[in-house]
């Protein structure tokens, strides 16, 4: 028996989305086959097939095998490496952290995953603007979610999903308390969005700026 998951998987947060869309498209044909010229039916049936196949691929969800190394921080999200620097981090640790932002596009991934192995100490979600995701103050205006893990030796690492312009739906599934391993599904975001990871300052970033990453599967940093 074959036991490989596929290539290409429909994630649950798209089923709802795809089935509406589909079927709305799939109405606009008909009434463009039954009205239209057979050019312009086949204009629009073409162009519904391509926005159908576009919402497609954005809620895919591939398979990932996540790297065990000791103290390496895993990205938690596909995407660019948008900024490595040190910040304020005024929600959680009220101190100076290293962050290492990753921008994702339309075109990526957005399944978002925790980036080590621990116990969720902190989760929170907070409403707020839609400014642009790679805006510096997008990561304390816009809605977000943030999870700090801990690890077993008592090392936290915050991540805080962030909405973007287009981004108009964060979703979390993890709960105060719970145990997760790195590269378990933290959460996705809807439509371009950014994900922020703040680590110790004496963290070593195992990445650079403009680098694409692979959520669940890329070293970010090592942890000291």
């Amino acid at each position: 028996m074959n036991n490989t998951p596929p290539t290409f998987r429909i994630h649950r947060e798209g089923y709802s989305t795809l089935g509406k869309l589909g079927a709305a498209l799939a109405i606009i044909s008909a009434l463009a086959y039954l009205l239209l010229p057979r050019r312009a039916f086949g204009f629009v049936a073409g162009t519904s097939g391509l926005i159908l196949g576009f919402f497609t691929q954005f809620f895919r969800n591939p398979p990932r095998t996540t790297p065990v190394i000791h103290k390496a921080v895993i990205a938690p999200a596909d995407g660019t490496i948008v900024a490595i620097e040190p910040t304020e981090e005024n929600e959680y640790f009220h101190d100076t952290r290293l962050k290492i932002s990753i921008y994702m596009s339309a075109l990526n991934v957005h399944v978002n995953r925790a980036p080590i192995s621990g116990t969720v100490v902190y989760n929170r979600y907070h409403p707020g603007k839609y400014l642009v995701a790679f805006h510096p103050k997008a990561s304390e205006l816009n809605e977000r979610n943030t999870v700090v893990l801990e690890t077993t030796n008592g090392q936290p690492v915050l991540v805080r999903q962030i909405a973007g312009l287009l981004a108009r739906r964060i979703r979390y599934f993890l709960r105060d308390g719970q145990a997760v391993g790195a590269g378990d599904e933290l959460g996705f975001i809807k439509f371009g969005s950014r994900c922020d990871v703040f680590l110790p300052l004496d963290a070593r970033a195992k990445v650079y700026l403009d680098q694409r990453v692979t959520g669940g599967e890329t070293v970010l940093a090592e942890l000291p």
